[in-house]
């Protein structure tokens, strides 16, 4: 598992999947292309499924374009730990199944190497040797991360019945 440290600030939806490319990719396979690219042009390379990526505060500011949240799902990575988020790119987030913790403790703890593990049924983030806490999700959240998104659980609901 990589771990993928942004310690800036203000990463916005723009630098998390360029905007000139909103209207030509919007499938996982083109989005993956442009993950990144111009924060961390190794990224999309170099992603693995399972991976982390630590970051600062206000991640996902900007536009409220899917491509970014649906990209970092699509290629695998199993959360965003960051010391806050902007609003809309969280719903979005949980729209496509994608794991947000805010942990602004976790996130100035973490040097380069150190291993990192999320349990979000416990509400807690390992970082080297120290566990953070954060609000334990709620059952209704972690069904939908489980579903792998809103449109997801939703679906499953109806299948059985538990949707009208």
């Amino acid at each position: 598992m990589n771990v993928f440290h942004y310690p800036q600030n203000d990463i916005n939806t723009d630098l998390l999947f360029p905007g000139k490319y909103t209207y030509t990719c919007s499938t996982g396979s083109e989005i993956k292309e442009h993950l990144l690219e111009d924060l961390d042009p190794s990224f999309s390379g170099a992603v693995q499924p399972g991976d982390i990526i630590i970051a600062g505060e206000n991640f996902g500011c900007g536009s409220s374009r899917e491509q970014p949240s649906l990209g970092l799902k699509y290629v695998g990575v199993k959360a965003v730990i960051a010391k806050s988020f902007a609003r809309i790119f969280y719903r979005s987030a949980v729209n496509q199944g994608l794991l947000l913790i805010q942990s602004p403790g976790a996130v100035d703890y973490y040097t380069e190497g150190d291993e990192v593990a999320v349990s979000p049924a416990e509400g807690e983030v390992r970082v080297g040797d120290r566990v953070f806490s954060f609000p334990s999700l709620p059952d209704e959240m972690l069904a939908i991360l489980e579903d792998g998104g809103l449109l997801n659980h939703i679906k499953k609901q109806y299948a059985r019945g538990d949707g009208a």
